[in-house]
């Protein structure tokens, strides 16, 4: 039996049902958040779930009892300030919570879902590897601060004789829930939103995540991290070939690092007189405007069958399923 956190998350659900798919036992944790329309419910109803979050020792300590592995997949995506005290709460002390729990009921696998932004930004154009050291710099987002050290964590966990690998996914892109996380750019560019950026970025379809973190947890690698990277795009790319999967103009007008500046204040300023939350930050704006490229030789390496999924066709699925959920009216 494998234990995931995370479970009704974007990445937590596609790993479930990749398990689910494979045979293989699960048990999830989850608060009080409903099962996501994304996943059939016949692969949920096959899931053990327990009520709790990572900040409850209790509950995760029994909820590892007779567990075999765990993926640890829960964590808060934000890029907002408001919400760093929160994201260091869920990602860096509930990953400590995990892996203390992990240790004690002596869990054979231990897979961690981190992120490229735990690798950090240093501002310049870069090809980036598993070898590259965490620098303190302004480049670095709040987000990527708290994965940093989460990681720090898992490797002391790794010290103290659990077993398992970190895993780094770029920019995850597929079928979920289109007003969160990266679903958000499928949103965007249906409604027709007319900036993009030139700045290059890792990005990996859903999927192929999933399947290598279980591919991960039934290996017998340990005590290493993984990029994993289906492609390095520009955002321009990213945007045109979900406008042209949509059916719908693609972005016309060029986003200059200025008037990324003026956006993301002109957002805060709004969300301030609206109190709702921003929909571009300082960050996220910073990052849209980066030359980063992620290198995935390592991780094809460490599992020789395993292959990705062309971005261009991750894409076309996505806005395929997109589309059939605003048909079925089970997106807003």
């Amino acid at each position: 039996m494998v234990f995931v956190t995370g479970g009704t998350g974007f990445l937590g659900a596609y790993i479930i049902k990749h398990l689910v798919g494979k045979g293989i036992p699960v048990r999830a944790l989850h608060r009080n958040s409903a099962p996501p329309f994304f996943i059939s419910d016949a692969i949920f109803k096959k899931v053990e779930w327990v009520q709790g979050d990572v900040l409850d020792v209790t509950v995760l300590h029994e909820a590892l009892q007779g567990a075999a592995g765990v993926i640890h997949a829960a964590a808060l995506v934000s890029y907002q300030p408001a919400d760093r005290r929160r994201m260091f709460q869920t990602n860096v002390d509930g990953t400590a919570n995990v892996v203390n729990a992990a240790i004690e009921n002596n869990i054979d696998r231990f897979v961690h879902i981190s992120s490229i932004a735990a690798l950090g930004r240093s501002g310049k154009s870069e090809k980036v590897t598993e070898d590259r050291k965490w620098e303190d710099n302004k480049s670095n987002t709040q987000y990527g601060i708290t994965k940093h050290l989460a990681e720090m964590e898992v490797w002391r966990g790794f010290a103290e004789g659990l077993h398992g690998v970190i895993l780094n996914p770029s920019m995850i892109l597929g079928f979920g829930d289109w007003n969160q996380s990266s679903g958000t750019l499928f949103k965007s560019v249906y409604e027709e939103f007319p900036f993009y950026t030139t700045g290059i970025n890792g990005f990996v379809g859903v999927d192929d995540v999933a399947e290598a973190a279980v591919q991960f947890l039934q290996s017998g690698v340990h005590q290493k991290r993984f990029i994993v990277n289906g492609d390095n795009w520009s955002f321009q790319d990213v945007f045109n070939a979900i406008a042209d999967a949509f059916g719908v103009k693609r972005p016309r007008m060029r986003a200059t690092p200025l008037m990324g500046e003026l956006a993301w204040r002109s957002a805060r300023l709004k969300a301030f007189f609206t109190n709702k939350k921003p929909v571009l930050s300082k960050e996220t704006a910073r990052v849209a405007q980066a030359e980063t490229r992620y290198d995935n030789t390592a991780l094809l390496q460490a599992l020789p069958q395993f292959s990705f999924t062309p971005l261009e066709q991750v894409i076309k699925e996505a806005c395929a399923q997109y589309l059939q959920a605003l048909k079925e009216g089970k997106l807003k």
